[in-house]
């Protein structure tokens, strides 16, 4: 489909609660393959759709073959959490930074994909992490919101999240 470009803070929109998804149609299927293609191009690991300037609660994640590859989720939602832990993040709306944030270490999402149904999947670990961060970009929230620190990278460093 199409890349399209990434939005940086403090962009309004990054700061915004996406509204809820009503419509699965051509115009949302053309945002999730260019949600994709972007996140790929910009070699990331999640995306959502605030990022691409749309407020939508639409979030894409490939963290690899091993959990399933490309996964699309609309309207998500954490409906069991469990655990803690502190670990590296970052993200493409705020390139050459990172920082330490607590999360959840256990999940359980909630979310409905192209076909309008309901799924539930859980996920742990660094995958757990990842869905937190592209759910809060849903909510207005950005990893640097709920740092315990930040610190500037090069920019041949490899992205840890997003």
């Amino acid at each position: 489909m199409a890349v399209r470009p990434v939005v940086l803070d403090p962009n309004p929109v990054l700061r915004a609660i996406a509204e809820p998804v009503t419509k699965f149609d051509q115009e949302l299927f053309t945002l999730l393959d260019d949600m994709a293609d972007t996140m790929y191009d910009y070699n990331g690991i999640g995306l959502a759709a605030p990022q691409v300037g749309i407020s939508q609660r639409v979030i894409v994640v490939d963290y690899g073959d091993d959990h399933g590859g490309l996964i699309e989720m609309i309207n998500p939602v954490i409906v069991e959490k469990e655990g803690s832990v502190v670990d590296v993040e970052g993200c493409l709306s705020i390139p050459g930074l990172r920082g330490n944030v607590e999360r959840f270490e256990k999940l359980t999402l909630r979310f409905q994909q192209r076909d309008g149904n309901t799924y539930e999947m859980p996920a742990d670990g660094y995958f757990a992490r990842v869905f937190q961060h592209e759910i809060d970009h849903l909510d207005g929230i950005l990893y640097t919101d709920k740092a315990i620190d930040t610190y500037p990278i090069e920019e041949t460093e490899v992205q840890e999240t997003e």
